[in-house]
């Protein structure tokens, strides 16, 4: 029962001013809580290759190290006993060559020291152009 017959009624409207302010609130929030990274990639074209065997070079000294830490320099077994006389070792396989490329072959078990001794042992010869060997995997 209407007892207001006189009386007009008032439309309902939704305020939209809350509403804008508790969005604005949470978009203050979101950028202040929000962390940015910069990614910085470097954009590279690596060059493609033949999969042919390469040349043997002879200004290439190539060295093997096992598992059990046994030495072979160009294909010749070699003890270690200390990085000055390996590196004498390194000298007489370089024959007079002035500064060749060493090749490190280095087993997959092969103590990290194992390969260490050996660059140490290339730097007191004087020989700064050292290389590692990798094997592809099987698919």
């Amino acid at each position: 029962m209407n007892f207001r017959l006189g009386t007009r009624r008032e439309d309902l409207e939704i305020n939209l001013i809350p509403l804008i302010d508790v969005l604005l609130v949470i978009l203050i929030f979101l950028m202040v809580t929000t962390t940015y990274s910069r990614y910085s990639e470097l954009q590279i074209n690596l060059p493609t290759a033949e999969a042919n065997k390469p040349e043997e070079r002879p200004n290439q000294i190539t060295v093997a190290v096992d598992n059990q830490g046994k030495y072979v320099v160009n294909k010749v077994p070699v003890p270690f006993r200390s990085p000055a006389g390996f590196a004498e070792e390194l000298k007489r396989a370089g024959g007079g060559v002035a500064d060749p490329m060493i090749i490190i072959n280095a087993d997959a078990a092969a103590t990290h020291q194992s390969v260490i001794n050996i660059m140490e042992a290339a730097r007191i010869a004087g020989y700064s152009r050292i290389t590692f060997t990798t094997q592809a995997t099987k698919k």
